[in-house]
């Protein structure tokens, strides 16, 4: 498939390249709201220390955040001084442990701004198992309606299979090529499509998992006012940005806590609105969701709340950590976090945007908005050698690892931004599954290799500095008229 990447006018590259000193010097000139954000220089001395010990240059912070030395300490300090058991009980190390749990719950309130009389927490092991959850229990049904944007996670669109199969109307709302923002005019038509008396769910991320795009948080209120019930995806949203669940009222919110601050895993949560969770109907029950069951009677009662969500034991002696995790985020403040990783996304764009071949033809392929506007600290590019033909974004990763820089390559679990970025149509697109049920694996794949084409993710986080994002464009110059 040909890929001809956009064009825009820019300075033409410097013959001489600045050195790291020089470019640092005029990156301060050009974003001195950078010097505001120093406290996180001295973290990455102490608390990430082991990545310039190591010459890592990690951007792939989308994929998964770093944690802080400082975190797992005071995580061990908790292990280490008590006595926990399973909370599932009244004895005196299940109810330590019920503390604890319950103190990060009423934590997760309080960082989110949401009050206790709205939301309450339940814990999941990841964003995705709170959007199984929602999936699985919401009342979808005949004359019901599942609507979403292109733009999102591979677990957001897979909700769509729990509203077919009970017979819910699917609509996917497109984004527009080239900065890949939503269509206003059909998110607007499909909003109009909620029926009365119905049950209708409206999902879209808070910010691209692939591009980096911002959508409205204002589209909440307006999907309320037009009988829509809001599921946001927030994992890639709320590792750089604030989330006040005072001012915006979503309905379901989907988190994974490693994506904010790196550990724990295995530990994400769905903030619940009250007065629509009530409407999920569980498909099952299981141990720890439930007050009582019978065997002889065939039936069961719900334990009320959070508990009547969370399948058998929590991961109860890493929650206490999350508490850790978001106090060591408000200690730096997630402002600062926020514009130190948008100034070093904006100068990274800005450079890359302006490599050219000595031919004139642009060394890479920008998708999504190629300023600061309502976007976040994502930049998404593909290569094209000098006779401007794609470079595979896995070979450029693999390139990239050798240098101990760590990009992420592929489509981001977030096929529907994909395939508008590199234009692959719906036909394409149907033919690869048009005899798949009649095909082995090994056909299958042979069947999509042309389509399994994707895009190079860099992803700016905390503890990124300005050394980072300079290794990264010293690599890529590597591929100048190559």
């Amino acid at each position: 498939m040909s890929l001809q990447p956009h064009v825009r006018d820019h300075t033409p590259e410097r013959d001489e390249p600045l050195t790291q000193d020089a470019a640092f010097a005029a990156f301060q000139r050009a974003y001195p709201e950078y010097a505001t954000t120093n406290k996180l220089d001295s973290l990455r001395l102490t608390d990430y220390a082991r990545l310039d010990r190591e010459r890592h240059t990690y951007l792939d912070y989308t994929g998964g955040g770093l944690y802080a030395d400082s975190q797992l300490q005071q995580h061990m300090d908790i292990l280490r001084g008590e006595v926990f058991g399973n909370p599932h009980s009244q004895n005196l190390t299940s109810m330590a442990m019920t503390h604890l749990v319950e103190e990060t719950r009423e934590y997760i309130l309080k960082y989110f701004n949401a009050s206790p009389d709205e939301y309450m927490v339940i814990f999941t092991p990841n964003a995705t198992g709170a959007l199984k959850l929602v999936g699985e229990a919401y009342p979808f049904g005949e004359g019901g309606h599942y609507a979403l944007t292109f733009d999102n996670h591979n677990s957001v669109n897979g909700i769509r299979e729990f509203a077919r199969a009970k017979g819910a109307e699917i609509s996917y709302i497109p984004v527009l090529a080239p900065y890949l923002r939503t269509d206003g005019a059909a998110l607007a038509a499909t909003l109009k499509m909620a029926k009365p008396q119905t049950h209708n769910l409206f999902a879209y991320p808070a910010q691209s998992n692939f591009s980096g795009v911002q959508h409205p948080l204002e589209w909440i209120e307006t999907a309320h006012e037009q009988g829509w019930d809001v599921l946001l995806d927030a994992a890639a949203f709320a590792p750089s940005n604030r989330l006040d669940l005072s001012q915006w009222h979503p309905d379901f919110v989907s988190l994974s806590f490693y994506k904010i601050f790196g550990y724990p895993t295995g530990v994400g949560c769905l903030i619940a609105r009250k007065a629509v969770a009530h409407k999920l109907h569980r498909p099952w029950y299981a141990g720890g969701t439930i007050s009582f069951s019978s065997v002889r009677a065939l039936d069961f009662y719900l334990t009320p709340g959070s508990a009547g969500f969370e399948d058998g034991t929590v991961n109860y002696l890493s929650i206490p950590a999350v508490k850790i995790g978001l106090q060591f985020i408000e200690s730096i403040g997630i402002e600062t976090i926020h514009k130190r990783v948008m100034c070093l996304t904006g100068w990274l764009m800005d450079q890359l945007l302006q490599l050219r071949h000595s031919n004139g033809k642009p060394l890479i392929q920008l998708y999504g908005p190629p300023d600061l506007d309502a976007r976040g600290s994502t930049v998404q590019v593909n290569f094209f050698d000098v006779q401007g033909n794609l470079i595979d974004s896995t070979t450029v990763e693999h390139m990239a690892s050798m240098q101990r820089i760590s990009l992420r390559a592929g489509c981001h679990c977030n096929p529907g931004t994909r395939e508008v970025a590199l234009n692959f149509s719906e036909d394409e697109m149907r033919s690869c599954f048009r005899d798949k049920e009649s095909i082995s694996y090994e056909q299958f794949l042979h069947v999509i290799d042309s389509k399994l084409t994707g895009a190079l993710r860099a992803s700016i986080g905390l503890a990124t500095n300005f050394a980072d994002v300079y290794r990264y464009l010293e690599f890529a110059r590597e591929f100048k008229d190559k």
